[in-house]
C-alpha cells in the first residue's frame, strides 16, 4: 500500500455559471523517501494538485488516500490536523510572517505541538542551525536575503517532523548558487525518510529528485523514475496539539509591538473616551460628597424629618401621633423617634425693636452641638436665636442678647379656623450659627404657649435617628414605603435631609447624564477599533493564510483578532486612568485649596467599570473583523498580494 495515493481527482472552476476543468482525472502513488517534483507550465493544474495533497482543498472529486484512509470527507478541523501533523510547506515567495523574528516563525508550528516550551526553542535553534541560520535567528524577515528566506521556511517546514513537504516553486525566486543549496536541503529531507513533492517549471529542478511527474493541461502525460527513493526508517512522531490560547496571545502582542507607534495612536485615541466616563462619574461623586458635607456639617446626618404626607393645610391632618411614632420605632436600625413642631412666622420684640422670624422650629437631637456658637441648648421657657437674627436687635454684639427675655408672639388656630395670638416672654439661651431668621424653643416651650390659650397643640413633625450613616438610605426607603389606609404614601421626608437625597438625586442624574454624553466618544473609539482590526485583517490576509496552511484553526485565527482587541483594550483603559489620576490630584489639590474638600472622588469601582467597559467595547468591536479573517479561504490567502 502506497503512504499517499491520488484516486481519480477531477476539479474545475467556474467562472458565470461556465466550468472550466482544472485537473481531468489524476491518479497517482507517492512513497516516503521519494523526492518528486511536479513538472509543467503555468495554467497546467501544479498548484491546484498541490492544494488538494495539502489539505488546502477540499472542493474535488475523486479521493485522496493517507496510508489507505480517505481524506475527501474529512472535516474542516480534521483537515486542519491533517496539516498540522502531515504537511510541511515551502512556498515560492517564503511566506513567512513580518512582525515575528526568525526563530518565532520556526516556532508556530512547534508551539502545535506537545514539545515543551524549551524542547520547542531548543528544537527551533538546531533547524536554523541546520540550514544555516542560528546566528540570524534574532532577526525579521526583512532583514534576510531570498535564499536565507526560503531557508527559514524549509525550516519551518520541518519544524513539527511532518511525513510530507510540499514546495510550491521553491527556488523560483532564487539565483543559481541559493538554487542548488535549497535543492540540496530538500535532498537531506527526502534522504531523512520524508516524502517531498516539488511543483516546478524548471526542467534543472525536476531532474535533481527522484521522479518526475510532467502535467499538462490537468492530465499526467509522464511519469518518470530517475532513481530509487531514499530508504526509510521507521521513527516516532512528534504529538501534535491545536496552537494554544496564550500562543495566539503572545502573537498578538508581538503584532502590536511591531506596530507600536500606529496602535500608540489607537489606544491613546480609544483612552479619551473612558477617561471623559470615569472623570465625569468621579466628579459627580465628589460635587455630591462636598454638598453632603455642607450639609450635614450643620446637622446630624443620621437624623431624618418625616412629617404626613399630605397637601392639606388643617393641622389634625398634619399632626404627628404616638402611634406614628410607635410605627417608625418598628423600623429596623430606628433606635429614636422624637416628636417636633415647626411653623412660620413670629414677632419677635426686645428693648422697643420688633422683627419677624421666618421659621420657629422646635430642638431635636438633630442639631449638631457645635453649631450653637455661644450658649447651649434651651430649657422650657428658653429660646435659641440665629446670629443673623439676633443682629437685628444688637449688630455689633448679638452675643449680648444671651440671657435676655424676648417677647414671641405665635399666631395659631382655634377648634373654629380662628387666629390666636400666643405671646410669651422667653430668655435666649444661645446663639446659633444660622444667618436667617430663626428661632428654636424646645418642645414644652411651644406647647405651653399652646396650653395658656387653651388650644390643642399637635406635633408636626417627627425626627428619626439611625443607627449608622450606612443604613440612612435604606431607612428612608422604608418610611417612604410606608401606606395609610387607602394604599397611598403615608410620610414624606421634610427638612435637610430631605433636600439632601433630592440634591443627590439631581446632581448624580445631571453627572450620569454627563457621562453618557462623554461616552459618545467610546462608540467612537469602538468605531476606530472595527476600522483597524478591518484593515488589519485586509493587511495581514497572507499572514492567516500561512497560519492556515500551518494547521492553524479557524477558531484560532478569531482568538489572534479578539486578543489584539483585548490588549486594545486593556491598555487604552490603564492610560484612560493613569490620565484620570493625573486630573483628579490636580483638580484635587486646587480644590483643597480653596474649598477644603476634595472635588473628583475616583473609587476602585469606577476604575474596574472602565477596564471593563473599555474592554468589553473593544472584544465587541473585533467580533465583526475577527469572524471575518477566521472565514477566509487559506488558499486566496495565501495568493493574496
Amino acid at each position: 500500500m502506497s503512504f499517499l495515493e491520488l484516486q481519480d481527482i477531477h476539479k474545475s472552476y467556474k467562472m458565470n455559471k461556465t466550468e472550466f476543468p482544472v485537473l481531468k482525472g489524476i491518479s497517482l502513488k507517492f512513497d516516503r523517501g521519494e523526492f518528486v517534483s511536479i513538472l509543467g507550465e503555468s495554467g497546467g493544474g501544479k498548484t491546484t494538485l498541490m492544494n488538494i495533497i495539502g489539505g488546502l482543498d477540499a472542493q474535488y472529486e475523486g479521493d485522496v488516500l493517507l496510508n489507505g484512509k480517505s481524506l475527501h470527507n474529512a472535516s474542516t478541523k480534521q483537515l486542519d490536523s491533517y496539516r498540522r501533523q502531515t504537511i510541511g510547506f515551502i512556498f515560492q515567495n517564503f511566506n513567512l510572517i513580518s512582525h515575528l523574528s526568525i526563530l518565532d516563525n520556526v516556532m508556530v508550528s512547534l508551539q502545535m505541538t506537545k514539545l515543551s516550551r524549551k524542547e520547542q526553542r531548543d528544537r527551533a535553534t538546531a533547524l536554523l542551525d541546520q540550514v544555516g541560520l542560528k546566528e540570524h535567528r534574532h532577526k525579521h524577515p526583512n532583514q534576510l536575503s531570498g535564499g536565507q528566506k526560503q531557508r527559514v521556511a524549509i525550516a519551518r517546514a520541518l519544524a513539527s517532523d511532518p511525513d510530507i513537504i510540499i514546495a510550491d516553486e521553491p527556488t523560483g525566486a532564487l539565483d543559481s548558487q541559493n538554487t542548488q543549496e535549497i535543492l540540496t536541503l530538500m535532498d537531506q529531507i527526502a534522504a531523512s525518510g520524508k516524502l517531498v513533492i516539488c511543483v516546478t517549471h524548471s526542467q534543472e529542478v525536476a531532474d535533481h529528485g527522484t521522479r518526475i511527474v510532467h502535467m499538462a493541461d490537468g492530465v499526467i502525460d509522464q511519469d518518470k523514475h530517475l532513481k530509487d527513493p531514499f530508504p526509510v526508517t521507521d521513527h516516532a512522531e512528534m504529538a501534535a496539539k491545536h496552537l494554544g490560547f496564550g500562543a495566539m496571545v503572545k502573537m498578538a502582542l508581538k503584532h502590536m509591538r511591531y506596530n507600536f507607534s500606529r496602535n500608540l495612536l489607537i489606544i491613546f485615541g480609544a483612552s479619551i473616551g473612558i477617561f471623559s466616563v470615569i472623570l465625569m462619574l468621579g466628579l459627580g461623586k465628589g460635587v455630591k460628597g462636598y454638598i453632603n458635607h455642607e450639609i450635614y456639617s450643620q446637622i446630624k446626618p443620621t437624623a431624618v424629618q418625616v412629617a404626613q404626607k399630605t397637601s392639606s393645610e388643617d393641622a389634625k391632618k398634619l399632626a404627628v401621633t404616638d402611634s406614628d411614632v410607635s410605627r417608625l420605632k418598628q423600623l429596623k436600625h430606628v433606635k429614636k423617634v422624637q416628636l417636633g413642631f415647626y411653623t412660620q412666622g413670629a414677632q419677635v420684640q426686645y428693648a422697643g425693636t420688633s422683627s419677624t422670624a421666618q421659621i420657629v422650629q422646635t430642638v431635636t437631637d438633630q442639631m449638631l452641638a457645635k453649631s450653637i456658637k455661644k450658649g447651649h441648648q434651651p430649657a422650657t421657657g428658653q429660646v435659641l436665636i440665629a446670629k443673623g437674627f439676633a443682629q437685628k436687635f444688637n449688630k455689633k454684639h448679638p452675643y449680648k442678647l444671651i440671657g435676655k427675655k424676648v417677647k414671641v408672639s405665635i399666631t395659631a388656630m382655634d377648634k373654629n379656623h380662628l387666629p390666636v395670638v400666643m405671646t410669651k416672654n422667653l430668655t435666649v439661651s444661645g446663639v446659633t450659627d444660622g444667618s436667617g431668621g430663626q428661632l428654636q424653643p424646645n418642645l414644652q416651650t411651644v406647647k405651653n404657649l399652646y396650653h395658656g390659650k387653651k388650644l390643642t397643640f399637635r406635633a408636626n413633625f417627627a425626627t428619626v435617628m439611625i443607627d449608622s450613616l450606612s443604613n440612612v438610605t435604606s431607612v428612608q426607603d422604608k418610611i417612604k414605603g410606608l401606606k395609610n389606609a387607602q394604599g397611598k404614601a403615608r410620610y414624606q421626608l421634610t427638612g435637610a435631609g430631605a433636600i439632601v437625597s433630592t440634591l443627590n438625586t439631581y446632581i448624580q442624574l445631571a453627572f450620569y447624564v454627563l457621562a453618557g454624553i462623554a461616552g459618545i466618544s467610546l462608540l467612537v473609539s469602538a468605531i476606530m477599533i472595527i476600522v483597524v482590526l478591518y484593515i488589519s485583517v485586509s493587511e495581514r490576509t497572507k499572514e492567516i493564510g500561512i497560519l492556515r496552511a500551518l494547521g492553524v484553526r479557524k477558531r484560532d485565527v478569531k482568538n489572534l483578532f479578539l486578543s489584539e482587541a483585548f490588549f486594545l483594550g486593556l491598555f487604552s483603559s490603564i492610560l484612560a486612568l493613569a490620565f484620570t489620576e493625573l486630573v483628579a490630584l490636580f483638580a484635587n489639590n486646587l480644590a483643597t485649596k480653596y474649598i477644603g474638600y476634595t472635588i473628583v472622588e475616583v473609587t476602585g469601582n469606577y476604575l474596574i467599570f472602565g477596564i471593563v467597559v473599555a474592554v468589553v467595547i473593544s472584544l465587541l468591536a473585533a467580533l465583526a473583523p475577527s469572524s471575518r479573517a477566521a472565514k477566509l479561504d487559506p488558499i486566496e490567502a495565501l495568493a493574496y498580494e
